[in-house]
């Protein structure tokens, strides 16, 4: 990636996908808290930054269920106007998500999304194909397997998606801590590395 090809808030987007109550128990190929702080320090760095946030679901009234009730508190607009999908794989496929891509009117996409492996995959790779930047946050969210995970992984960056962590999106996106915008380092030491730094995980 070329200093031309850094993400910046400016020119940035946060896509949300599928981290529904239901879904995100398939996690297994990390730990199920870890993923739900480092998606709400996604949300919250999104929100100071003033990057617009795309939220999406699938299939709410069945074992999905309703997405995160933090991330309906802490983005209650974009919760309002989530994109309800009735079952479309690939949220790029579902015209009413990507018409909400668009209106951001941001062509860099940092995208994290349970499962990796079905939910993530495929709009990755499909935002790619009509000549978006794309991130996937990789710890946002995760896979029922080890070998599913890594085949998602796989794929995607052979199609060009750029894969990072929590931690790089954060120093990437802030670029420097001394600016004002916010609290997003108290966020990152808190809701990231609070458990690290407190021994755990």
């Amino acid at each position: 990636m070329t200093a031309a090809t850094y993400f910046r808030p400016e020119t940035s987007a946060l896509l949300l996908i599928d981290h529904q109550v239901g879904t995100m128990q398939l996690i297994k190929n990390l730990p199920l808290e870890q993923v739900r702080r480092h998606t709400l320090a996604l949300a919250k760095l999104a929100r100071m930054l003033g990057m617009p946030v795309v939220l999406t679901s699938s299939q709410e009234d069945r074992f999905q269920g309703l997405l995160m009730p933090e991330l309906a508190a802490l983005l209650p607009d974009e919760y309002a106007v989530r994109v309800r999908r009735a079952g479309i794989a690939n949220a790029w496929d579902d015209p009413a998500f990507v018409a909400a891509v668009k209106a951001t009117g941001r062509r860099q996409l940092l995208m994290a999304g349970v499962t990796t492996d079905v939910c993530v995959v495929f709009p990755a790779i499909s935002a790619i194909a009509e000549g978006y930047d794309v991130q996937v946050v990789l710890d946002g969210g995760g896979s029922p397997f080890a070998m599913s995970e890594q085949m998602a992984q796989q794929r995607m960056q052979s199609a060009g998606v750029v894969l990072t962590t929590t931690i790089t999106a954060f120093a990437e996106l802030v670029g420097d801590w001394t600016r004002d915008q916010g609290r997003p380092q108290a966020v990152l030491f808190e809701d990231v590395l609070g458990p690290v730094l407190a021994g755990g995980h």
